[in-house]
């Protein structure tokens, strides 16, 4: 049963059910646009993940319907009410870098769960995670070109490295709506979903992967993260720095014993 956890804000909601937090943006009569309370609440939440032994995946979406419709000048301008959220954006340096997952990203999986609206900053989002499930009539786009801004959440720089040169300048300079099918046939994400079942649909990619040795998950996304920009050969000297700890682990020689005894294992993250 998921427990809410008291890092939650007005416009955050953190829930941890086992070995996955879900992280819900939550201000639905504004379709999710990001906050200073909202940013807080998930710069807290992508700590938490990192940083609890217990927790091997998070999920994130939004309430009621959207995912997130950009940023919220006005209220990202604005100081909160809550005097909690205004001593943490003085406590978390760049909370709001880090609430876009942009920087000090988490050590485990992010797993995006997007109905509705997703874009500017809901799709930069998008581009901080690590897998996608999208609904089916969800919309997606980067528009700040649109409207005189900028993308500050990092799309410059990550869209064309993940899907390449021209498809990723046709979505930044046109600032266009990007359909869940041709972001699937791009490369941007994982998975369509009927409406209704992106978080169900996440949640169950989740569970696949807390299945598995977090260990070995985490050493897999660490190595991609220090490697992605080096030449083939300097790439493998840092994955083999990584990776040949996770043989000597405890949980391989579980995962070993599992196999041999025909059994699920039982993985403790050491």
């Amino acid at each position: 049963m998921a427990e809410r956890l008291p890092i939650s804000t007005a416009h955050c909601t953190v829930e941890r059910d086992g070995h996955v937090v879900i992280v819900t943006m939550n201000r639905p009569e504004a379709r999710n646009a990001l906050s200073s309370a909202m940013l807080v609440g998930m710069a807290d939440a992508f700590a938490y993940v990192s940083e609890t032994p217990e927790v091997r995946v998070g999920i994130l979406t939004g309430a009621e319907g959207h995912f997130c419709a950009g940023a919220d000048l006005k209220a990202m301008g604005a100081p909160p009410d809550d005097e909690r959220v205004k001593r943490r954006m003085a406590e978390i340096p760049d909370f709001h870098w880090r609430g876009l997952l942009r920087e000090n990203v988490p050590t485990k999986p992010i797993i995006c769960a997007i109905e509705g609206y997703a874009v500017a900053g809901g799709t930069e989002l998008l581009l901080g995670t690590d897998l996608r499930v999208v609904a089916e009539s969800a919309t997606l786009g980067l528009y700040e070109a649109r409207r005189g801004l900028f993308p500050m959440g990092g799309s410059a720089i990550r869209l064309p490295r993940q899907i390449g040169y021209a498809a990723a300048m046709d979505i930044l300079l046109t600032a266009r709506s990007v359909t869940p099918q041709e972001a699937l046939a791009m490369g941007l994400i994982n998975k369509i979903v009927p409406d209704g079942r992106a978080l169900a649909a996440a949640r169950e990619l989740a569970d696949q992967i807390a299945a598995c040795a977090p260990l070995s998950v985490q050493a897999i996304l660490r190595t991609h993260r220090e490697t992605w920009h080096l030449p083939e050969e300097e790439a493998l000297k840092v994955a083999d720095e990584i990776g040949w700890p996770v043989f000597d682990s405890e949980d391989a020689k579980e995962g070993t014993r599992a196999f041999r005894e025909k059994r699920d294992p039982v993985f403790k993250g050491r």
